[in-house]
């Protein structure tokens, strides 16, 4: 990773919160079956994360979108975009995680709430006309995501839990 800029704040993000920063921004999470989504627009240096933890809620009547819904925790993102004055096409999308936690169980019982998770973060995207630039999805384990809003970059390590071993990928955006 690169030099910090001066007075830069970093934000760790739980399941189910999202964070819409500036060129001073540096944004975490730890991912199991959950998935992240970044974008960074590259001209302005403005970027976001969401962490949410399942791809939909229930059919229950609600007022306000909730980050812990992947199409609701996207939207929260699209809607940071817009209110910053720019268009969510002109952004680079990168999405992460959707790891099977449990692999013993998902064999029982078919396909794992991780595998849910990024088909939803893959199909809104596509309906959104949004390009996702690069991904690491899937597998069995856990990710750290870093994003410094700053440069774009993301920073993503993996945890293999069924082999024990892990993969450290860094990737920009530029």
């Amino acid at each position: 990773m690169e030099e910090l800029p001066a007075g830069y704040i970093e934000i760790f993000l739980g399941p189910g919160e999202h964070w819409f920063g500036d060129h001073e921004t540096r944004i975490r999470t730890l991912l199991g079956s959950c998935v992240a989504v970044t974008m960074w627009h590259p001209k302005y240096r403005l970027g976001g994360m969401c962490h949410f933890l399942v791809p939909v809620r229930g059919a229950e009547p609600f007022e306000s979108l909730d980050g812990r819904y992947g199409v609701e925790a996207m939207e929260l993102l699209i809607q940071d975009a817009e209110k910053a004055g720019t268009r969510p096409r002109d952004y680079r999308f990168k999405v992460f995680g959707g790891g099977n936690m449990f692999p013993g169980l998902s064999k029982k019982s078919g396909r794992n709430v991780g595998a849910k998770n990024v088909d939803c973060a893959i199909e809104f995207l596509e309906k959104a006309g949004l390009t996702i630039e690069s991904h690491h999805l899937g597998g069995c384990g856990y990710r750290n995501v870093v994003f410094d809003v700053w440069s774009g970059d993301v920073w993503m390590k993996h945890r293999n839990i069924t082999e024990g071993e892990t993969v450290a990928l860094d990737g920009t955006y530029g």
